[in-house]
């Protein structure tokens, strides 16, 4: 067998960028690992279960991909699919067309969303994933630039660990090094500062309130360098999700915000993990009093059970838009299935369900009780810290707590507790050597206790293993 090396770009020891280049290396070992075993193929799904082709039930304690809030079988969404597939399988909103699901979606998205920004939001723009709708976002703030008649105010600001998909954009916006290396990006014009991770890049003796101010002075000083008239928008979670499950310390995003309305910079905030209830709100910009100009969803929008994505702005964003527009003759953008009425159907019955079922503050009760069984392993010797908010969550693993490290090879331990899972009869994702946990919003009390009870066992087994 050939041994392939990756060698990372040359950084600086102990930067930010080198922490961030150990703790995605687990890419590669992952895919090492699914060549020797191949895939895991999934037949069926049952509630917070999800079944193989051997007729192995799994908890799904991801949702899929962060995605299925209200299980992988509700009928109400099969049906709802069902009935507009046989009334209108199809049509698009170009040159001045539409249909009913669509108009009602986006109608029910501007008034969920408008309370979260003053003025209100103005319109949603539907796109079939969250990599489109933060691409759109790229497209319509440089749009707005020119229209403003600021052409050199096109530069986007994002953070290290930080992800907002993987198309050229998106991708360039995402601050995954794996996600970059090869592929000729980010591209230029996107920078990133850093992660709001205080467990890992907190100094010694430094309060998160301190952290925190780092961070805003260190996004301030990078403004002031490349020149606030350049900045056009700040992107980010706002609790992050691929990079981590990174809740952010006390009073940062207070402190952030204060940066971009300092130098007139648009934030965008990335709901695709967060929104519809994971944080024990509708929306996680609720959470945290984060005021965004633009808000990104999708995932839990349909529950995945259909594609679909929006990109809900307020007048800020749009009103010089329309403007140019209207200057030009048309909006040259959109997607064929952008707004499919099947989609947009499932999902507006979907919001329905999460309203009617209670599924929010089923995330607060449930979520609770999943982070606090968590925490009742923080003497394990493999936990070195646990985090999360709402019904979202990771622990981080090591075998050095001292020195909050793991093994030799960044990410193998957390392979190593992520098989034993698996193998215990649940799904999880490991995220270099975090462990993360994300369950559909409608799971039971006693369905996280299950959930422990398998990561206690997966845990024992690998502390054995290791003689720990």
């Amino acid at each position: 067998m050939t041994t392939t090396t990756l060698t990372p770009p040359a950084v600086a020891p102990n930067s930010p960028e080198a922490r961030d280049i150990q703790f995605h290396l687990h890419s590669y070992t992952n895919a090492r690992l699914h060549e020797k075993v191949g895939p895991l193929v999934i037949e069926g799904g049952d509630g917070i279960y999800v079944i193989d082709g051997e007729g192995r039930r799994y908890i799904e304690a991801m949702s899929g991909l962060w995605s299925v809030g209200v299980g992988f079988s509700d009928q109400r969404l099969v049906a709802a699919a069902t009935e507009q597939m046989k009334k209108l399988p199809f049509y698009h909103t170009f040159t001045h067309k539409t249909h009913g699901p669509a108009i009602d979606l986006a109608e029910k998205l501007v008034t969920m969303a408008s309370p979260l920004t003053p003025g209100g939001m103005s319109k949603a723009f539907f796109c079939n994933s969250g990599s489109e709708a933060n691409d759109s976002a790229i497209k319509l703030i440089w749009y707005r630039s020119n229209a403003l008649g600021k052409p050199e105010k096109k530069k986007l600001i994002s953070r290290m660990k930080g992800y907002h998909g993987v198309t050229l954009a998106a991708a360039s916006l995402t601050g995954l090094p794996n996600n970059h290396r090869s592929f000729d990006l980010p591209m230029a014009g996107v920078l990133h500062t850093g992660s709001p991770h205080y467990w890992r890049d907190g100094l010694p003796g430094e309060s998160e309130e301190a952290f925190a101010t780092r961070r805003a002075e260190e996004l301030d000083a990078m403004i002031q360098a490349e020149g606030p008239d350049t900045i056009a928008a700040f992107w980010a979670e706002p609790v992050m999700g691929a990079g981590g499950v990174i809740v952010p310390p006390a009073t940062y995003w207070e402190k952030i915000q204060a940066v971009l309305a300092k130098y007139d910079i648009l934030f965008v905030a990335d709901e695709v993990i967060n929104g519809f209830g994971r944080t024990g709100n509708m929306f996680a910009c609720e959470t945290y009093n984060i005021q965004p100009d633009i808000l990104i969803v999708s995932k839990q929008l349909s529950s995945s059970y259909m594609p679909i994505a929006a990109l809900i702005a307020n007048e800020r964003v749009l009103g010089p838009v329309m403007d140019e527009s209207a200057r030009i003759g048309t909006l040259g953008h959109g997607y064929t299935a952008g707004g499919h009425p099947v989609a947009t159907a499932v999902s507006l019955e979907n919001l329905r369900i999460i309203e009617e079922e209670g599924l929010v503050a089923n995330c607060v009760v449930q979520g609770a009780r999943l982070r606090a069984g968590l925490a009742a392993l923080a003497d394990h010797p493999l936990v070195g810290e646990v985090r999360g908010v709402g019904m979202i969550a990771a622990v981080e693993l090591v075998t050095d707590k001292a020195a909050k490290r793991g093994l030799e090879a960044p990410g193998q331990l957390g392979n190593m507790v992520n098989k034993a899972i698996q193998e215990n009869g649940m799904i999880c994702r490991s995220i270099g050597d975090a462990i993360a946990f994300c369950p559909p919003m409608i799971i039971t009390a006693d369905q996280i206790d299950d959930m422990l009870a398998i990561f206690r066992k997966s845990l024992d087994q690998v502390a054995a293993d290791l003689g720990l």
